[in-house]
C-alpha cells in the first residue's frame, strides 16, 4: 500500500452539521420515530447496549417506555435471559395472556416467594384444568402469620370475583375496572377456564403510554443478544418464544465466517424473527451480512468508551466514516444500520442519524442510572456504579464461568482484554437521560431544517473542523 492510498477517517468530533434554513417552529414538532427493521418501529432512535452493566429487564422497560428499545445481554444462563425478556413483556400489556397461576394447595410461603421473584402483586388460583378458583393478592397475605397454610385459606374466592370475557375491548375493561374499583380483572372462557388477566395498573399505563415502544399486543418492545458458539440456536429459539422482538447476534468482529454461518443457522430456524448482526465497520461487511440474511446491522469497531480494541489490536475505523460508508451499502442492500458506540453527548447522536443510522446504540450514555444493573457504591460522598466493556478481563472470566468452563491460572493469564472496567457517576433516572438526549437531537434536527429523520439525512451537510475550530467548538480538545 502506498501513502496516497490511505484514506482519511473522521470521528464525530471532527465535524459539525451546517445550519440550514428551517421551517421547524418548535423542537416539539420534530418526529424522531424510526424503523429498525420492517416490523420494529421506535418512537425515539435509542437502543441500550447488550452489556451486563447496562441492560437487563429494568433498563429495557425504562427505555421502551420512553420510545426506544433495550437489548438484554447474553452473559447469563438461557433460563435467566428468557426470564428477563418475560419480565419486560409482562410489565406493560393490555392483556396478560399467560398470567402467573398456582393451585389452592400451594403454601402461602411459596406463593409469597413467587410474587417476589416474579415482581407481581397477585396470583390466580386455579384447579388442575386451569379453571379459576380465586385470586391471592399481596394484601391477602401481607400480615398473614403462618406461611405453611395453603393459599385457599387466604385467597379471595371465585364467588366474590368480577371477571371479563376473552377479547374484551380496552374501553369495556376500563369501565368494569373503574366501576368496581378493581386491581385485577381475570378473563375466563367457557367452563370458567382462565384465558388471561387485565390489571388496572396496565390499563392506566396504556392510557398514558403514547410515547412507549410497543408490539402489536401492546407489550413493550425488547431485544436479546446471542453469540455464535455452543447453544446459541437454542438460546435464540427460547428467547423468540419468550417474546423477544429482535435477536441480536453480537460479536466484537462481526465480519467473520463464524458470524455469517451463525446468521444462516438462525434465519433457517427463525425465519420470521428479525435478526440484527454485527459489529462491522465497512461497506463490504454490511453487504456480506445483509446478503446472508441479517435484517439490521450494527456499526462500530472500537469507538465505545469501555472498548480498547483500537489500542490493543490496532484495528478499527473512525465511527463517523464507518457509519457513512456503511449507510450507502445498507441502502443498496435494503437493511438498516445501527451506530454502536462513540457518542458522548446528544450532538453526536444527531450526527450519527444524519450520517445514515436508523438508530444509535450506547452503553456509556445509559450506565450509572437507576435502571442499570448492579449496586451503587460511595466514594468521597459521591455515588457510582460499575461499568465495563464486554471484552474486558472481568467480562471474559464471567462468560467462561456462565459456560461452566474451568479456568486455570495460565488460561486467565493468557486472556488479552479489549475493554476496560471502571465506575461511572450516578446519573439518575433513564427518563431524565432520554429527555435530555432527545431534546438535543430535536434541536439539532431543527437547525438542519428537518422535522423527520428522513429529512435530516436529506438535508444534512457536514463541515470538517480544523484543530482550532475544534477548540472553538468544545472550549478545549475533546477527551480521548
Amino acid at each position: 500500500m502506498k501513502i496516497d492510498d490511505i484514506k482519511v477517517g473522521l470521528s464525530y468530533n471532527d465535524v459539525l452539521l451546517v445550519p440550514r434554513r428551517s421551517g421547524v417552529e418548535s423542537r416539539k414538532a420534530v418526529d424522531t420515530s424510526t424503523s429498525v427493521t420492517k416490523g420494529i418501529r421506535l418512537k425515539v432512535p435509542l437502543m441500550s447496549a447488550n452489556m451486563d452493566t447496562v441492560t437487563e429487564s429494568a433498563m429495557a422497560i425504562a427505555i421502551a417506555r420512553e420510545g426506544g428499545i433495550g437489548i438484554i445481554h447474553r452473559f447469563m444462563t438461557i433460563e435467566s435471559q428468557v426470564a428477563e425478556v418475560e419480565r419486560v413483556k409482562r410489565s406493560e400489556a393490555y392483556v396478560i395472556e399467560d398470567p402467573y397461576r398456582i393451585t389452592k394447595n400451594v403454601t402461602i410461603g411459596d406463593a409469597r416467594n413467587l410474587m417476589s421473584h416474579s415482581s407481581v402483586s397477585g396470583l390466580l388460583v386455579v384447579d388442575d384444568s386451569n379453571r379459576l378458583l380465586g385470586i391471592l393478592s399481596d394484601r391477602d397475605i401481607r400480615f398473614y402469620k403462618d406461611d405453611k397454610d395453603p393459599v385457599s385459606k387466604a385467597m379471595t374466592p371465585r364467588s366474590k370475583l368480577i371477571v371479563g370475557k376473552p377479547g374484551i375491548s380496552m374501553e369495556d375493561a376500563i369501565e368494569i375496572v373503574d366501576r368496581h374499583k378493581l386491581e385485577k380483572l381475570p378473563l375466563v372462557g367457557k367452563d370458567n377456564v382462565v384465558r388471561g388477566l387485565i390489571t388496572s395498573k396496565d390499563l392506566y399505563r396504556r392510557m398514558m403510554s403514547e410515547k412507549s415502544a410497543q408490539d402489536r399486543k401492546g407489550r413493550l418492545l425488547v431485544g436479546a443478544a446471542i453469540g455464535t458458539k455452543g447453544d446459541f440456536i437454542q438460546r435464540a429459539q427460547l428467547l423468540s418464544q419468550a417474546g423477544a422482538d429482535i435477536i441480536v447476534l453480537d460479536i466484537a468482529h462481526g465480519h467473520a465466517d463464524s458470524v455469517i454461518s451463525a446468521i444462516k443457522q438462525v434465519k433457517k430456524e427463525l425465519p420470521d424473527t428479525p435478526l440484527m448482526a454485527g459489529n462491522v465497520a465497512t461497506a463490504k461487511g454490511v453487504e456480506d451480512l445483509a446478503s446472508t440474511g441479517a435484517d439490521s446491522i450494527k456499526i462500530g469497531i472500537g469507538p465505545g468508551a469501555a472498548c480498547t480494541t483500537r489500542r490493543v489490536t490496532g484495528a478499527g475505523m473512525p465511527q463517523l466514516t464507518a457509519v457513512m460508508e456503511c449507510s450507502e451499502a445498507a441502502k443498496r442492500s435494503g437493511v438498516s444500520i445501527i451506530a454502536d458506540g462513540g457518542m458522548k453527548e446528544s450532538g453526536d447522536i444527531t450526527k450519527a442519524l444524519a450520517a445514515g443510522a436508523a438508530a444509535i446504540m450506547s452503553g456509556s450514555l445509559f450506565a450509572g442510572t437507576d435502571e442499570s444493573p448492579g449496586f451503587f457504591v460511595r466514594r468521597n460522598g459521591a455515588k457510582y456504579k460499575a461499568y465495563r466493556g464486554m471484552s474486558s478481563f472481568g467480562a471474559n472470566i464471567s462468560r467462561k464461568m456462565i459456560d461452566n468452563v474451568v479456568i486455570d491460572p495460565q488460561e486467565a493469564f493468557d486472556i488479552v482484554p479489549e475493554g476496560v472496567e471502571s465506575s461511572v457517576p450516578y446519573k439518575g433516572s433513564m427518563k431524565e437521560i432520554v429527555y435530555q438526549l432527545m431534546g438535543g437531537v430535536r434541536s439539532g434536527m431543527s437547525y438542519c431544517g428537518a422535522s423527520t429523520l428522513a429529512e435530516l439525512r436529506k438535508n444534512a451537510r457536514f463541515i470538517r473542523l480544523t484543530h482550532n475550530a475544534t477548540i472553538e467548538s468544545y472550549d478545549k480538545l475533546p477527551e480521548k
